[in-house]
């Protein structure tokens, strides 16, 4: 996470670079390798985070308002739950999951949050157990029996809006958003033959 608003080279805010276009880009390279398989699995990492952040598609790359690199964070994680769901309609062949692994003592969450690492290091999970799921749902005969597109917490399904929350947001929005990563995912995309 980063907790300053900073560009890449290609003038990318770096915590959407890396949290939504690069999953959005990686993922959907791979699609045409996994659309093959048998038992084709894709896991998302994401963050119960996200349960506070509606999609805000107006703003990608934070550029308005005051720049607050916990809720970028949070945002982008939200932009990655909701590509979840979107590939699992779109792509029938492959098992999409997005996970939270639980707050766990990671460099990360050190180095990112601090005052919260100081307050929560002493009930914070260990790198194994935030692995957990993730590790359950690439390998398990019980995960692929889900439904693909859920978010996981603990090997369970869990819901991925808070009672009350207004963090729904409409499935144009949705769609509007796969659109506008495909057009910034088209200046990465190899030209060369055969590639």
């Amino acid at each position: 996470m980063v907790n300053n608003r900073e560009l890449t080279e290609d003038g990318l805010e770096k915590n959407f670079a890396t949290n939504t276009l690069g999953t959005y880009i990686l993922t959907t390279a791979l699609l045409p390798l996994l659309e093959k398989e048998a038992d084709a699995r894709v896991i998302t990492v994401s963050s119960g985070g996200m349960l506070v952040q509606k999609l805000n598609i107006s703003d990608l790359q934070s550029g308005n308002g005051t720049f607050d690199g916990t809720m970028v964070y949070a945002q982008n994680k939200r932009q990655q739950v909701v590509l979840t769901e979107q590939w699992a309609k779109a792509h029938r062949n492959i098992h999409f999951s997005v996970m939270h692994p639980g707050w766990a003592d990671t460099p990360a969450v050190r180095s990112s949050m601090p005052d919260f690492y100081q307050k929560m290091k002493n009930t914070l999970r260990t790198e194994a157990q935030g692995a957990d799921t993730i590790v359950w749902l690439a390998v398990s005969s019980e995960a692929i029996k889900l439904p693909s597109g859920l978010f996981f917490q603990d090997r369970q399904p869990v819901p991925t809006h808070l009672p009350l929350a207004s963090t729904h947001s409409p499935p144009e929005d949705e769609e509007k958003l796969m659109e506008v990563l495909e057009e910034f995912s088209q200046k990465f995309k190899s030209t060369s033959p055969g590639t």
